[in-house]
């Protein structure tokens, strides 16, 4: 009796919320960002790095609500998180991850990564630069990895640059990923 009491209470576990990490790069798709956060918040639980340069465009101190933070510590953020998104991804930050350098909390915690869980980048940059063969060259590699890439919407006529996807297509995307796939059909 108490065996089949074990495994009926079993079934009622609990999940926790997925562990979320965003991180933003400087550039301007970054004022964003507490979009970002605030859909993500919705069904996961966030935690949150900045590059330096990110900050020119974030306040971080109205959105702080929806999420947590670690120590500086890449350490405590590779152990805590699930699943990492970078948006948006700079072409400077694409460089350093393609070629290994970690010279920030954002490029060392992508360098300690985890591969068997998912990471994800969402690039912002002028079309000239996303286009570039250097640019494929440096996706190619980040993808040889395992790094999943959100591909920028093409540019439209009034707007020249290659923006982000939108943070709630972002959202999204990593919502309905692998993983999401897998506990909804039972897989």
């Amino acid at each position: 009796m108490i065996a089949s009491f074990v495994q009926s209470e079993a079934v009622y576990a609990v999940r926790r919320k997925p562990r979320i990490l965003l991180a933003a790069c400087g550039c301007s798709d970054a004022a964003k960002f507490g979009l970002l956060c605030k859909y993500f918040s919705v069904w996961a639980k966030v935690g949150v790095v900045l590059t330096q340069s990110s900050l020119q465009f974030i306040n971080a101190e109205p959105m702080a609500h929806l999420y947590v933070t670690c120590a500086d510590s890449s350490i405590e953020y590779l152990e805590w998180a699930d699943v990492m998104v970078i948006a948006p991804l700079s072409a400077n930050t694409l460089a350093k991850i393609a070629k290994g350098l970690s010279d920030n909390l954002v490029t060392e915690i992508v360098r300690g990564w985890d591969y068997d869980k998912a990471l994800y980048v969402a690039p912002s940059m002028d079309p000239i630069i996303w286009n570039d063969p250097l640019t494929a060259q440096q996706c190619n590699n980040i993808e040889k990895l395992g790094i999943s890439i959100i591909i920028p919407p093409s540019p439209t006529g009034e707007n020249e640059f290659c923006q982000m996807a939108e943070p709630s297509e972002i959202s999204y995307t990593i919502y309905i990923g692998p993983s999401s796939y897998t506990r909804f059909h039972g897989l």
